[in-house]
């Protein structure tokens, strides 16, 4: 099991450590929300569990439950913000320890319709502003 808090972390820590890949929207009863700064999925985001767990199985039933209905929340806010024709969901963890999961908006005349989401493309960035926007329709539905 791991341990509920780690300064090491960049969920956990947040600050520089998360603003590298990410821009935090909100918390919800579980988890903290971020924009994925790489944006060639419009609309990608991460849900972050609030506790410093690795797997799922480290959550109680409850706790799994609450976490997916977050997740699930997220999700039909994407669809209602941005109207994809898929949303794909990724939860790795090999080299970040702590559990989360990519949110992949996909759309079927856009980037990598068909196939599997790159973890981080690095092709598409957004100004400040356009940020701040895509942040605001996804907080509408939140």
């Amino acid at each position: 099991m791991s341990e509920l808090f780690d300064a090491n972390c960049s969920y956990c820590a947040e600050g520089a450590l998360v603003e590298a890949f990410g821009i935090k929207i909100c918390e919800l009863a579980t988890s903290k929300v971020y924009l994925f700064k790489e944006q060639s999925h419009p609309g990608r985001v991460i849900v972050a569990h609030k506790k410093h767990v690795s797997e799922i199985v480290e959550l109680t039933a409850e706790e799994r439950a609450a976490y997916l209905e977050d997740i699930n929340h997220v999700a039909e806010a994407l669809h209602k913000a941005f109207s994809p024709a898929k949303v794909n969901y990724g939860a790795y963890g090999d080299t970040g320890h702590h559990l989360h999961f990519h949110l992949v908006p996909k759309y079927t005349d856009g980037y990598e319709w068909g196939g599997t989401f790159a973890m981080n493309p690095k092709e598409t960035f957004l100004s400040d502003a356009e940020y701040a926007e895509m942040i605001e329709k996804i907080k509408k539905y939140l």
